[in-house]
């Protein structure tokens, strides 16, 4: 349950637009919510990735490979800049589902990302899926 304060309750809308954007194999769409030089890091790419470009080839390629997945947030935590943002994701994976939970780290420029690290353990998911390329 959240309780909904003024900055709370737009980090929870902004999450309830943007989360439903990494469903559906939409990379474009999920590009609308980004910056033109935004950073993006996820345990893939520790390293990170800069600007639409970059993004856009490496959210085709994961959106492709998981259409159906779902994520929702848990909590969300105003910071000076954007809000860490706990969230839970169902990923089909065969016919079992993954449940896996992790945290964002998001910064916000005029209602776009500019800043995303994402942090979770992905050791279930890839065990769940053997034929993919395991970074």
């Amino acid at each position: 349950m959240f309780v909904i304060l003024g900055e709370e309750a737009y980090i929870l809308e902004f999450c309830r637009r943007w989360l439903p954007a990494w469903t559906g194999n939409q990379p474009e769409l999920l590009l609308q919510f980004y910056t033109k030089n935004a950073f993006y890091a996820d345990p893939a790419h520790p390293e990170g990735l800069q600007g639409h470009d970059q993004l856009r080839e490496y959210f085709t390629k994961l959106l492709k490979s998981n259409p159906n997945w779902v994520w929702e947030p848990v909590e969300v935590f105003p910071t000076r800049y954007g809000f860490t943002l706990k969230w839970r994701a169902v990923i089909p994976v065969g016919k079992k589902k993954v449940v896996e939970y992790g945290m964002d780290i998001v910064e916000l420029d005029d209602g776009k990302i500019r800043r995303n690290e994402v942090y979770f353990d992905r050791t279930r998911w890839l065990e769940a899926r053997p034929s993919m390329e395991k970074k």
